[in-house]
């Protein structure tokens, strides 16, 4: 049987390097490409079409979020596992919506890596049960451009640049801001982005 091809997504040069040693102890198991953020990933995974992408949360370029929607958006067969050290319900209910198949903890023990990959190989969901829980649980309340324009907020941009960024009017912005704080039940954008990403949801 050949190798279960896997590419790696992890901008901390020490972490992505020891990740490939890890999962290259497993004969059954082959590291194809390491990148160090969301655009080399997605090129790796447009070229190589590896069965298994392993990748971090937050990375320059485009987040591990982004770049499994962006995956799944194009049809890509290969099978995504996000590798974080956020144990946020949020973060994981975002994650199977963009349809990445496993969530795993990066203070899990190392064996349970290697574990993932075959069990996502073999078409199985990857994670971790009490935070599974939590996820349905808690629900994000926020659509898609709510989250974007808290974000972009919390960022410390003003409506009006946001505004130009998005193609968007200053009155649309601060309607989004609006509805996104009364939601989260915050006294102002600053609090309401806090709240949300304390929970996951940005």
């Amino acid at each position: 049987m050949s190798a279960i091809r896997v590419v790696i997504a992890e901008d901390q040069t020490m972490v992505l390097g020891a990740l490939a040693a890890l999962l290259e102890l497993n004969s059954d198991i082959k590291v194809i490409a390491q990148t160090g953020d969301g655009q080399q990933a997605l090129r790796a995974v447009q070229e190589a079409q590896p069965d298994v992408l392993i990748t971090d949360i937050e990375m320059p370029a485009m987040t591990g979020l982004e770049l499994a929607t962006e995956i799944k958006a194009q049809n890509i067969r290969t099978r995504v596992i996000i590798l974080t050290t956020f144990a946020r319900a949020g973060y994981l209910r975002r994650a199977m919506d963009a349809g990445a198949r496993g969530y795993i903890l990066k203070d899990r023990p190392a064996n349970e890596l290697a574990d993932a990959v075959r069990r996502v190989h073999r078409g199985l969901r990857v994670v971790d049960p009490e935070l599974a829980a939590e996820a349905w649980d808690d629900p994000d309340p926020l659509t898609d451009r709510e989250r974007q324009v808290l974000r972009m907020a919390g960022d410390g941009a003003g409506s009006s640049d946001i505004a130009l960024k998005l193609r968007l009017s200053e009155g649309t912005v601060r309607n989004y801001l609006s509805e996104a704080i009364s939601k989260l039940g915050a006294a102002n954008r600053v609090e309401a982005a806090r709240i949300a990403r304390s929970r996951g949801w940005l």
